[in-house]
């Protein structure tokens, strides 16, 4: 949970717009937590993401992974039980994963 807490933390000091938290650790195995978050740009998506990577081998935490590149708008980081969604606005907007993710998980619910 300490790990969750620092990467909202560092996405709020480095100006990530709608962050958002979903609980997933029923619905699926490959995390506990999914986090999205919007960039301004590219090149914030990607400053987004190395900051939360350097911040959590320095807490500690030598599993993380990053996915994507400066050029997509899209980058993902697999964080152990929490993956995080770092977005251009556009490109979270198209693929909406969020709203994916929590209709799944009120269909899984009821």
């Amino acid at each position: 949970m300490d790990h969750l807490k620092n990467i909202i933390s560092d996405l709020e000091s480095n100006k990530a717009e709608n962050i958002i938290s979903m609980d997933v650790s029923k619905k699926t195995s490959i995390a506990n937590f999914m986090v999205f978050a919007t960039g301004t740009s590219n090149r914030h998506v990607n400053a987004l993401s190395q900051s939360i990577y350097r911040n959590l081998k320095k807490s500690g935490f030598k599993g993380a992974s990053i996915e994507g590149d400066n050029s997509t708008g899209w980058i993902v980081l697999d964080c152990g039980d929490i993956v995080v969604h770092i977005f251009k606005k556009e490109i979270r907007e198209f693929y909406n994963l969020e709203k994916m993710w929590s209709i799944n998980l009120e269909s899984y619910t009821e």
